[in-house]
């Protein structure tokens, strides 16, 4: 058994719950499944499972390792599929869902569908935190940090938070020139919609303790609101920058403490690992790999 079937093994297990069920996924016994996990472990010098006669679990290096492992296989897998993609035609239905975003994002969605014409996309623009699995996504563009094991992942690019506001509002408030400043002005806060809990902003080490003493003008749960409300003189706002890049370069809205709050936030492609990874879902997540990037910066 090579290096590749060693990780395919291991993440199946973990996904399965078991020997036996990994066993009856991948076609051998539950015997195979336990060597080829010992003869793992003993490569790598580490334990990869808890186990006891009625249940395995990850063990805290075997999390940190089946991380590395998704990354490896989803990485494998658009390889296999750019292959196939130069000799097969995408096409079919393609079900995304995608963050409530600027309009930079529906263009590179256009720009796919236009490459590839036989392929029917439905984009359904959500901020809140959809599962794919149970919901019938094939797959979903995700910001931020993943925990889902069942699922495989490329990272697409990242993106920073930018503190903005309009020259008209800093003229009749001033300017903060320090994080604590922003305890005197008036902030344009974002709700996320999954939590339920109004977003931090990127204000350092001490950054619950700031965010909480906040004064919040204005609360909701789309960018595009917060982004008229800072373009309109309304406060200070915190929004990603694929929102307010083209604002801060018109001169319409100022970057703030941006050396004190610098920050990253990463998107990535999410997909179930069961369903195999079809041409066109192969296409769709290159591409975006390929195009998103610029948006996001």
């Amino acid at each position: 058994m090579n290096k590749f079937d060693g990780i395919s093994v291991f993440v199946q297990v973990n996904d399965s719950g078991s020997y036996s069920a990994a066993g009856r996924v991948l076609g051998v016994s539950a015997s195979a499944i336990g060597k080829a996990i010992v003869r793992l472990e003993e490569r790598l010098g580490v334990r990869l499972f808890h186990r006891n006669n009625r249940s395995i679990g990850l063990t805290p290096e075997g999390a940190v390792f089946l991380a590395h492992c998704q990354n490896i296989l989803a990485e494998l897998a658009v390889a296999e599929a750019d292959l196939s993609t130069a000799q097969e035609q995408p096409s079919g239905k393609l079900r995304v869902s995608a963050p409530v975003a600027s309009e930079g994002w529906t263009c590179v969605f256009l720009q796919f569908m236009a490459k590839f014409p036989q392929v029917e996309l439905e984009v359904s623009y959500t901020n809140r935190l959809v599962d794919l699995v149970e919901e019938g996504f094939d797959v979903v563009l995700r910001i931020g940090p993943l925990q889902d094991s069942r699922l495989l992942t490329r990272r697409l690019g990242t993106f920073s938070l930018r503190l903005v506001a309009s020259p008209d509002y800093l003229e009749r408030r001033g300017t903060p020139q320090t994080i604590g400043d922003l305890l005197g002005h008036d902030c344009l806060r974002n709700r996320n919609v999954s939590s339920n809990r109004i977003d931090n902003w990127p204000l350092g080490p001490d950054q619950a303790q700031v965010n909480a003493g906040l004064a919040n003008r204005l609360v909701a749960d789309h960018y595009a609101v917060l982004l008229s409300a800072t373009l309109n003189g309304f406060g200070i706002g915190c929004l990603p920058s694929f929102w307010a890049d083209e604002h801060i370069a018109s001169g319409a809205l100022r970057h703030l403490l941006a050396e004190q709050t610098a920050n990253q936030r990463a998107v990535s492609a999410v997909w179930p690992g069961a369903r195999g990874f079809p041409v066109r879902l192969a296409a769709f997540v290159d591409f975006m790999a390929r195009n998103l990037p610029s948006i996001l910066r």
